[in-house]
């Protein structure tokens, strides 16, 4: 396997905030990665890095073998597919959504005046089928339900068919049936050889998929620890990470932590 993202003492200063503190990480191909750690852990800016909307302040960031700084970063970033809510909210709430997919081929948001063909419209609408939301693609996508709208951001940041996948929090606000629907979905994603490479951020343990690999624990910017998934995410490095006792429970695939 070879290094999708490798990351080598990398810090993000702004001011005199440290927000990432030596950070150093491998993603290799085929790899699941869930990042978790609480509020102000840097997990947001990490992912920022990974997809090149950032540079280190030191430290060195190869993406998908090419190193920031040294790169156009609008070549690589179509390489990349990000869901967030931060690009969730530059989607114009009158955007259909089957355009909301489609338009990740030109990386725009908005459609105005490029042209698609069949085959692109084709495969937003197999992506949208994978994702349970076919049935929306006539929709405006400001009369979604936010957890319709993860589902349409997902399949928009496969459209380009990226070697490096990125969600940030696409858990986030959803109510249990429509967290569980889209671990479940998530889960399948991650099981299929043809994926790119996952990283997924997520404050709860509750949110990771199944088929998962490894987990990256962080806390103030910095590693707390990293692995295979089944060694590392123990009671005591999450005790580590969220300061808290805590107790860990494992079923099948499933984790979930509650104070002890």
């Amino acid at each position: 396997m070879s290094d999708v993202l490798a990351l080598a003492g990398v810090s993000v200063v702004r001011g005199d905030t440290v927000i990432l503190d030596d950070v150093s990480w491998e993603v290799e191909e085929g790899q699941r990665w869930v990042v978790l750690g609480p509020n102000g852990a840097g997990k947001t800016t990490l992912l920022q890095l990974a997809a090149a909307r950032i540079h280190p302040t030191t430290g060195v960031a190869g993406i998908l073998g090419e190193v920031l700084g040294t790169v156009d970063v609008f070549e690589l970033r179509p390489r990349i597919g990000l869901a967030s809510a931060a690009l969730a909210d530059r989607i114009p709430a009158h955007e259909r959504v089957r355009n909301v997919v489609v338009t990740a081929s030109y990386g725009v948001v908005g459609r105005w005046r490029e042209a698609y063909d069949g085959l692109d419209e084709g495969r937003a609408d197999e992506l949208l089928e994978a994702l349970g939301a076919r049935h929306l693609a006539e929709r405006r996508f400001g009369t979604l339900s936010e957890g319709e709208r993860k589902r349409v951001q997902i399949a928009r940041a496969l459209m380009t068919d990226p070697e490096l996948m990125l969600l940030d929090e696409p858990a986030a606000g959803l109510d249990l049936g429509g967290r569980e629907d889209l671990v479940r979905r998530l889960g399948e994603l991650a099981a299929d050889l043809a994926a790119p490479a996952l990283v997924l951020v997520t404050h709860h343990v509750e949110e990771v998929p199944p088929n998962f690999t490894d987990v990256l624990l962080m806390r103030e910017g910095r590693v707390v620890a990293q692995g295979p998934l089944e060694i590392t995410l123990t009671a005591e490095n999450l005790e580590a990470t969220f300061q808290l006792p805590l107790q860990l429970e494992v079923r099948g695939e499933r984790y979930a932590a509650r104070a002890r």
